[in-house]
């Protein structure tokens, strides 16, 4: 394990704990304030009994999810850092830094595929849901390290997507075309938690897993899939995929973002 999986493993551990009510409502209040965490349409930051619960802090008011199919909603609150398509099997983890998509996902591919990137800063909500309705066939968890994914980062480290700790969903859309909904585990990233598969156990196994499901899982537009203990990155990659919104946009779950086929 090296120096930034122990450094994430440690903070894990005392992001969990349950201080003395009144420290840990100070150490909320604090969190809150040096990330400008606004909390309108979540409990307030006394009512979390750790830090944790506050970094995965679930919406108190519904959003409303465009009823139409071929709509693709956000998956999450984020930073749009990339647009693009694939060329050559290679995707861009920033402008100028291609990685290979075939050693993120873990497999072969015969086709190129549109992805966009979505970053999730510490102040964001931190729960990922369905971006359109989903057949979920397999997921794979991939050891690796935990290197922060903001801008600074992303510009520094070559790979980094494909270097970190993650987990791909593969799944396919009612037209059945091909899915990919990848969690990028980061520096401080306690877990990565997916809701459909408790057997999911990220920054604490050294060793790469993968589950299929003989029955594909039905999920649907809007459905909560997972969350991240802290803040981090989703790629998501598509056969067809139409977006309306540019890079360095702010986005917020279930806001409309585009349209596939």
């Amino acid at each position: 394990m090296n120096f930034s999986n122990k450094c994430s493993r440690l903070f894990g551990r005392f992001a969990s704990h349950k201080f003395f009510p009144p420290l840990q409502r100070l150490i909320n209040a604090i969190y809150v304030k040096i990330f400008h965490i606004e909390l309108a349409e979540f409990a307030p930051s006394a009512s979390y009994p750790s830090l944790n619960a506050l970094f995965t802090r679930a919406l108190c008011i519904p959003r409303s999810i465009n009823p139409n199919p071929i709509v693709l909603i956000s998956p999450c609150d984020s930073l749009i850092t990339q647009i693009g398509k694939s060329e050559d099997k290679q995707a861009l983890q920033i402008k100028g830094m291609a990685y290979s998509i075939e050693e993120l996902l873990g497999q072969k591919l015969d086709r190129e595929f549109y992805y966009v990137n979505f970053y999730l800063s510490p102040r964001d909500y931190h729960r990922y849901h369905a971006p359109c309705d989903m057949q979920i066939y397999e997921v794979r968890y991939f050891s690796g390290e935990l290197l922060p994914v903001n801008m600074p980062s992303l510009h520094k480290n070559q790979h980094l997507f494909a270097r970190n700790e993650r987990v791909v969903v593969v799944a396919k859309t009612p037209s059945h075309k091909w899915l990919y909904f990848v969690a990028v585990g980061a520096l401080n990233v306690g877990s990565i938690v997916m809701h459909f598969e408790s057997k999911i156990q990220s920054n604490a196994k050294s060793h790469n897993i993968s589950y299929t499901y003989s029955t594909p899982l039905s999920v649907k537009k809007g459905e909560e899939l997972g969350m991240f203990k802290m803040g981090s990155t989703i790629v998501l990659f598509m056969e067809q995929m139409l977006l309306d919104v540019p890079i360095n946009q702010k986005v917020k779950f279930a806001q409309d973002i585009g349209t596939y086929a």
